[in-house]
């Protein structure tokens, strides 16, 4: 066979000046679109055993001669080795008919048949591509000057290497056209739109869906495909509020073939070198004028960029941005900077926000109208700042009063939304049709956070305790996690009594003190299990509810360094009660919330009561699964507020369990307060005259925070069955349970 052996380059001006480079290319990957499509054969054994001569003869026959004629095949879309000229080639008379301009009162529930899609156990809309084919008109001229562009290539590979394909067409949901639209630039838009209406499945682009990146044409710049398309949805990479037809197209970005062949090193976000830059070429003088006045009044803060006149136009200069004769690498030179400015051109859509957002910067985009991309699901206040095309003066200012903490999040965010949904086309492929699936079976659509939180947390390895077996296997153990900060002392003798444990399983502990080293490793006591010490960052407690990837037991113990009082009796007997109620906090001295009718507000009370909703922390058995909940996704700013007062990160515990599973913590033992000997009013927390008070206060704000006051109330415990019996202790499984 022919290979194509050419690349050819088409472009459209954007406001960066560039180009947005796109290749045509012959050579595809080993699935796509079928050029020489394979029969299916499910009876072939059955029919070569009776009739084999004639059945090898009808499927040579049939491959060299019908098949190609047939774009309703069942054949698989494979993109074999071979040449764009292998495809049929259609010819389309002059009298073809033209589908309509485009319906933009479409919705999902008046263009669409959702019936068609039908019920299926994954929730999974099926997707159907038309075979490849060459469509020209009655005088031989192609419809398209560059034929199938690398870019909707892998676009339609993609999509036949994911759950979403088809090569069965009575089965499909929605249909995608094997011809690309994705550059108006180098269509001819009523050829285009004939042939679209030729293939057999249109009926008024009924179930169709088209990806376009560059839309309209000088010299007004449509922000919508100009090809007639019926009733098709599009997947359009420059809708205005005027063109785009909310909960039926797509806004999909503008994909940078330049961004995606560089491999940006990784950089953590924080401070850069810049405050602002801006690196788009051939902006409207207006606009310039304006960032130049703006570079005047800043300074080094901001780096204004252009396009450098001393290089010969080409792929290499496309890589480069000078200021004053000195030259940037593009993109690298976006690392460099907190934020970028993203301005509309001619079109709206920019590849500018493709490779500002793998930088890590974020995009501060001004074009008013502008669909951003995949905005139906997410959050783009997390990653981007938008401001008025007006505003833009007031740029600096705007973007001088964000939080320095809020910066480094939206630049975590904004690379996330690049390698997540923006970083290839089967990204941009597959993310528009998970879009679709969730309108189609909302019931079983990706939430809010799926979207927009970076899976940061291993889920999939974590179990949920709600459906767990009845009781966890007890050879496993339980991992305790040890807080300390420089009570040394304390703490070996904390991590000697707990050794003592029969179900231990790992020492984990948590040394909160930047300031200050751990003691050397010989100095450690010597236990029967493996001891690990993981340094912080920061001094918060809530980093003893962290999710370190240390613990690998379902149990955590979770133990102050102070806590010398407990017997390993008393330990042992907490874990197997935890056992038998893995969805509660199971710990020892028990706390109490009360309504004060005077006050009008909750109060904590200590614990001298015949009630318990808290338990306290500093010596509590729970699910791992819960440091995933109170890391990542306790609601509001209880954990900053916790980590900022020092205070309260059991009762916030205590919440959030208490939320998920709506049942009470179990207190074991009769123990309601631990005495530590040796703690003073100085070195010991809860010994100051304040901290009742800000318990209070506390319980107050987490159940504004909730919206309800999640905690329960119960009038038990649990204790061992011959705890008060007169038995001789050595009957008893566990003798030594401590006193008050």
């Amino acid at each position: 066979m022919k290979h194509l052996n050419r690349r050819s380059f088409f472009c459209s001006f954007l406001s960066d000046g560039g180009a947005s480079v796109m290749y045509a290319s012959g050579k595809y990957s080993s699935r796509g679109p079928a050029l020489i499509p394979r029969m299916k054969t499910k009876h072939r054994i059955y029919y070569i055993a009776l009739f084999s001569v004639v059945l090898l003869g009808l499927i040579a026959t049939g491959m060299f001669q019908f098949w190609p004629h047939s774009i309703e095949s069942s054949a698989e879309w494979t993109l074999e080795k071979g040449s764009v000229h292998d495809a049929p080639l259609i010819r389309l008379p002059a009298s073809s008919p033209i589908p309509e301009r485009g319906d933009l009162s479409c919705r999902m529930h008046t263009c669409f048949d959702v019936y068609r899609c039908g019920y299926n156990p994954k929730n999974k809309i099926k997707v159907y591509i038309y075979p490849l084919q060459r469509f020209v008109d009655e005088f031989g001229v192609p419809i398209s000057s560059t034929g199938l562009s690398r870019e909707y290539n892998d676009l339609l590979s993609a999509i036949s290497d994911s759950d979403f394909y088809t090569d069965d067409v009575t089965r499909a949901c929605l249909f995608i056209p094997s011809i690309d639209v994705l550059n108006q630039n180098s269509l001819r838009i009523r050829e285009t739109a004939q042939a679209l209406a030729m293939l057999p499945r249109w009926d008024k682009g009924m179930n169709h869906l088209l990806f376009n990146m560059l839309p309209g044409g000088p010299p007004d710049y449509n922000t919508a495909l100009d090809v007639p398309r019926d009733r098709a949805l599009l997947a359009g990479g420059g809708f205005s509020t005027w063109t785009y037809r909310q909960g039926y197209d797509v806004s999909i970005p503008v994909y940078s073939p330049l961004s995606a062949d560089v491999m940006l090193p990784e950089r953590q976000p924080g401070p850069r070198r810049y405050f602002i830059l801006s690196s788009q070429t051939a902006i409207h003088r207006e606009y310039r004028a304006e960032l130049e006045r703006l570079k005047e009044e800043n300074g080094e803060a901001l780096l204004l960029l252009d396009k450098c006149s001393n290089l010969s136009q080409g792929a290499a200069s496309a890589r480069k941005r000078c200021y004053k004769g000195q030259v940037y690498d593009y993109p690298q030179i976006l690392q460099e900077s907190s934020f970028c400015v993203v301005l509309r051109g001619a079109r709206l859509g920019q590849a500018a926000l493709s490779d500002v957002l793998q930088a890590g910067c974020v995009p501060v985009i001004l074009a008013d109208s502008y669909i951003l991309p995949f905005s139906e699901v997410l959050d783009w206040k997390r990653a981007s700042v938008v401001i008025p095309e007006e505003k833009l003066s007031e740029m600096y200012t705007i973007l001088k009063s964000i939080p320095h903490r809020q910066v480094e999040e939206m630049q975590r965010q904004a690379h996330w939304f690049w390698e997540a949904y923006f970083s290839s086309m089967k990204a941009i492929g597959l993310t528009t049709l998970q879009i679709v699936n969730d309108r189609i079976y909302p019931y079983a659509a990706r939430t809010y956070e799926q979207w927009n939180n970076p899976p940061v947390v291993k889920w999939s390895s974590v179990n949920s305790p709600l459906f767990l077996p009845l009781i966890p296997p007890r050879a496993p153990g339980f991992t305790a996690v040890v807080l300390t900060y420089d009570r040394v002392e304390s703490l070996f003798r904390v991590i000697t009594e707990i050794s003592k444990v029969p179900s231990l399983a790992k020492l984990l502990v948590v040394w909160n003190n930047q300031n200050k080293s751990p003691p050397e490793e010989s100095l450690w006591p010597k236990v029967g299990v493996p001891l690990k010490v993981v340094r912080t960052k920061e001094n918060k407690l809530s980093n003893r509810f962290f999710p370190y990837d240390e613990i690998e037991t379902e149990a955590v113990l979770a133990i102050d360094d102070d806590i010398i009082m407990l017997t390993s009796d008393e330990l042992q007997f907490g874990y197997e009660v935890w056992r038998e109620f893995p969805d509660r906090l199971v710990g020892y001295p028990g706390r109490l919330h009360l309504w004060d009718h005077e006050m009008g507000k909750w109060k904590y009370e200590s614990e001298w009561t015949n009630e318990v909703s808290m338990v306290l922390t500093g010596a509590a058995f729970y699910h791992k699964y819960f440091n995933y909940l109170y890391t990542y996704k306790m609601p509001g700013d209880i954990k900053n507020w916790v980590d900022a007062h020092m205070n309260c990160e059991d009762i916030a515990m205590n919440f959030l369990v208490a939320n998920i599973t709506g049942k009470a913590p179990i207190k074991v033992t009769p123990r309601k307060k631990f005495k530590c000997p040796e703690c003073t009013a100085i070195d010991g927390l809860s010994l100051d005259q304040t901290h009742m008070v800000e318990r209070s206060e506390c319980i107050n704000k987490f159940a504004s925070v909730f919206g309800t006051m999640p905690l329960k109330v119960v009038e038990h415990r649990a204790d061992p069955v011959l705890y008060k019996d007169d038995f001789p202790e050595k009957l008893k499984s566990f003798p030594n349970i401590g006193s008050l």
